[in-house]
């Protein structure tokens, strides 16, 4: 490279090919600047604009990419490399409906049936545009032809949730550029995640901060979003915070970003953010797995909003999962002194399993009612459903607790119990 290098003249030849170099080692203001520099000397080398705005896309400036393309499509309104690039910028900027609308120039200006079907690079993207629509027809065939075509269908299976497919897509993949290593790392830890190996997180972690730390990223938003990533799987929320939060306003209705700032919100003990941002989360499949349901089950309880986790429950089917739930219930409730649904979990949990545990929470929970009740800080009523469900255990220290204890308070106190 060096030797070739030194060889290089002033010929617009050399230097477009030096430009083309830098393009393909992602060096692209480099690139820029040759090109410019050749676009001043002659305006009218309409491709260079073409080159300008590829690089600009490359360097995410994606309106200054549209506006430097309309030079050339003002001479060349069918082109199909500038049509595509112009579809592209919509799509980073907008949405695969905005960019799909402009390819439709290039559909009316041809004279076959569908000029999709005659171009590799159409079909790809169309693909793209359309969230995945036909990724397993049209990518397969294109692996070896379009280099981004690995990449979105690695997107595609880790969208489908078929980790170990798209571990084998990237796992030989050599990344070079930082999008390369963030799908590479995301794909790691998702399968590190749903298999527990320690060796793949460890991964995933490092190519985060490879992403993250360098210069060119550290303060971009991937590169932001590539350390919390990595103090996440680290386990060092606070630092994580740090991150998220400076790229908070970007991703307001963004599920993911608000699943990741509500599991560390709630990790550091900022209970209320973090309900908040898990109650913005849209989507259904998010919204019944337990990991989310656990934790707003968690932030409501330390919010003082108990009656919220134990309706989460009452939605729930009869599983580990709701079994689970209940025992996060019964104890967090306990911890924060919401007696009375910790009596209510630990009852439903002694009737499911006879474990002496759960009579104990229980016990100590209807005291705590009972105390509450009597400092005047819960009603007759609760203590009354307490007393009920004390009657459900067989224990001798139930006839106890409520003839000897409670009753004898209530009717010492003119409060009525049964």
């Amino acid at each position: 490279m060096m030797a070739q290098h030194q060889k290089l003249t002033d010929s617009k030849e050399d230097e477009l090919c030096l430009a083309a170099i830098q393009y393909l080692r992602s060096h692209f203001q480099e690139a820029t600047d040759i090109y410019k520099r050749l676009l001043v000397e002659d305006r009218e080398h309409w491709a260079l604009n073409v080159y300008i705005a590829f690089c600009y896309y490359k360097l995410d400036y994606y309106d200054v990419a549209l506006e430097i393309l309309q030079t050339y499509l003002a001479n060349y309104p069918h082109s199909i490399t500038a049509v595509n690039l112009k579809a592209c910028s919509h799509y980073q900027l907008y949405n695969g409906k905005a960019a799909e609308a402009e390819l439709k120039v290039l559909q009316q200006a041809s004279n076959s049936g569908n000029i999709f079907q005659e171009h590799d690079l159409l079909q790809h993207n169309l693909v793209v545009f359309r969230n995945g629509e036909n990724a397993l027809q049209v990518l397969p065939p294109l692996l070896n032809i379009i280099p981004e075509a690995r990449l979105n269908l690695v997107i595609y299976h880790l969208r489908t949730d078929e980790v170990l497919e798209a571990y084998n897509l990237i796992k030989d993949l050599e990344p070079a550029v930082p999008r390369e290593y963030i799908l590479k790392g995301v794909v790691f830890a998702a399968l590190g995640q749903r298999t527990g190996s320690r060796e793949h997180l460890k991964l995933a972690q490092q190519l985060f901060q490879l992403v993250g730390a360098s210069a060119s990223e550290s303060d971009t938003i991937p590169g932001r979003q590539c350390m919390a990533s990595c103090f996440f799987l680290l386990r060092q929320f606070e630092d994580v915070l740090v991150y998220l939060k400076s790229i908070k306003p970007y991703f307001s209705n963004d599920d993911d970003f608000n699943w990741n700032y509500g599991l560390t919100c709630a990790a550091t003990g900022d209970y209320k953010e973090a309900t908040e941002a898990l109650l913005q989360i849209q989507n259904e499949k998010y919204r019944l797995e337990f990991c989310y349901l656990s934790w707003l089950a968690r932030c409501y309880i330390m919010n003082n909003e108990p009656g919220l986790a134990w309706e989460s429950y009452v939605r729930m089917d009869t599983s580990n999962e709701s079994f689970n739930l209940l025992h996060l219930i019964a104890n967090d409730c306990y911890k924060m002194g919401h007696f009375y649904y910790s009596c209510k979990a630990f009852d439903v949990l002694e009737r499911l399993d006879p474990d002496p545990e759960f009579w104990e929470g229980k016990r100590g929970a209807a005291i705590g009612v009972f105390q509450q009740a009597v400092a005047g800080q819960e009603s007759s009523d609760k203590l009354q459903e307490v007393v009920n469900l004390l009657r459900s255990t067989q224990n001798p220290q139930v006839d106890h607790m409520i003839n000897r204890v409670m009753k004898k308070w209530a009717k010492e106190n003119r409060v009525k119990l049964e």
